[in-house]
């Protein structure tokens, strides 16, 4: 980390007045410190899976309590209430020594903070992504995470950029200033620029939290640009996805109560998904608990099917930055009349899964596994 004084010439009007609306007056700089951090987590663990109808798989994995990511982040303060930031993160592989194909695939984002709030450019979380992960004890990751319970994805699958899944490519957001009373929310709009994996997207997020109560509600909407194989896909060129979340969470005492509820809509389809979960705290002990369940519908064929999973995780910390832990889960999947949906608390499918598992479970069957692993902040 370092800090320098950097001696900014004056801005052309045009510039003046565009920061001015932005941070209400800052008008012009005449010095600006500059800090810049790096930072991750390491998260490794020893997993043990069985799916119905195919062998026990033991294997080194990853990520049980929090993604492996390493990113650097930095902050500029540009004088008169203005900043300018930028944050990268990249997947890493600890188990293997890998990294992710997009390297900084996690997050890559230049940003201007201002009294009028934050102005956010670069590849990004959607609006629904942070309600599914900020309302559930389990987070996004691990055996018990509640996405593994999502069918439409599994059983009509189209790219992970698809489908209002987790980020956006080519974005361009905004964040309310902090200091509204409890009040929050974004904005987002990113652009396709012709890309096969991401069409058009836009969304938004508003919240409030105030004491012990925390709740928002969420929206995106994911325009398809390409014909995908609508066979399979269940989109044509033109068709959008729209999914709508309502989460939310209370503290009473040593335990937290959380939960969201999710609504997709992709032309005939329908999937509503929901987990209700607890963080109970006792000194450096923590537990979580879950409950998750997907009800996939088509209105064409006139059929539905239900996959649940329940899940625990005991984790123990050792440190503010380091901690042992423990999950178990188990996932059913219902009859399948939609076809073969084969969830798996390794992964939604064999791509997510890797070599976690012999093989996702049969049509109808059950899947259940067991993670013990070590968590690192640095």
């Amino acid at each position: 980390m370092r800090a320098e004084v950097v001696k900014a010439s004056s801005w052309r009007t045009t510039g003046r007045l565009a920061l001015a609306a932005f941070t209400a007056g800052a008008a012009g700089l005449a010095s600006a410190q500059s800090s810049i951090g790096l930072f991750g987590t390491l998260d490794v663990n020893a997993r043990w899976v069985k799916n119905d109808g195919s062998p026990r798989r033991y294997s080194l994995s990853q990520d049980g309590l929090n993604p492996s990511q390493l990113g650097v982040r930095g902050i500029e303060d540009l004088g008169d209430g203005l900043k300018a930031g930028f944050t990268l993160v990249s997947t890493v592989f600890p188990d293997t020594g890998t990294a992710s194909g997009k390297f900084w695939n996690r997050r890559s984002t230049v940003s201007l903070f201002g009294k009028g709030g934050e102005l956010r450019l670069g590849r990004d979380y959607v609006p629904t992504f942070l309600n599914r992960t900020t309302f559930d004890a389990l987070g996004a990751i691990g055996i018990g995470n509640s996405f593994n319970v999502w069918q439409l994805q599994a059983t009509y699958p189209v790219s992970p950029s698809f489908g209002n899944f987790a980020r956006a490519d080519n974005a361009i957001g905004y964040f309310l200033p902090p200091g509204l009373g409890g009040l929050y929310g974004q904005a987002m709009v990113a652009a396709s620029e012709g890309a096969s994996n991401q069409g058009r997207v836009l969304g938004a997020r508003l919240g409030w939290a105030s004491g012990r109560l925390d709740v928002a509600l969420a929206w995106v909407r994911q325009r398809f640009d390409l014909d995908s194989n609508p066979a399979v896909t269940g989109i044509t060129a033109g068709s959008h996805q729209d999914t709508t979340s309502l989460g939310g969470s209370y503290e009473f005492g040593p335990v937290k109560v959380l939960g969201y509820l999710d609504h997709d809509e992709r032309e005939a389809l329908r999937e509503t998904k929901g987990t209700l979960s607890a963080l109970i705290r006792a000194g450096a002990s923590e537990l979580h608990l879950g409950y998750s369940r997907s009800r996939l519908t088509n209105r064409l064929a006139t059929n539905a099917n239900t996959v649940s999973q329940v899940a625990a995780t005991a984790q123990y910390n050792l440190s503010r930055r380091t901690a042992v832990y423990a999950t178990a889960a188990r996932l059913s999947n219902g009859d399948h009349p939609l076809g073969n949906v084969t969830q798996s608390v390794a992964g939604w499918n064999a791509t997510f899964a890797g070599s976690a598992q012999t093989a996702q479970p049969g049509a109808g069957g059950n899947s259940k596994g067991l993670e013990l692993g070590i968590r690192h902040f640095f």
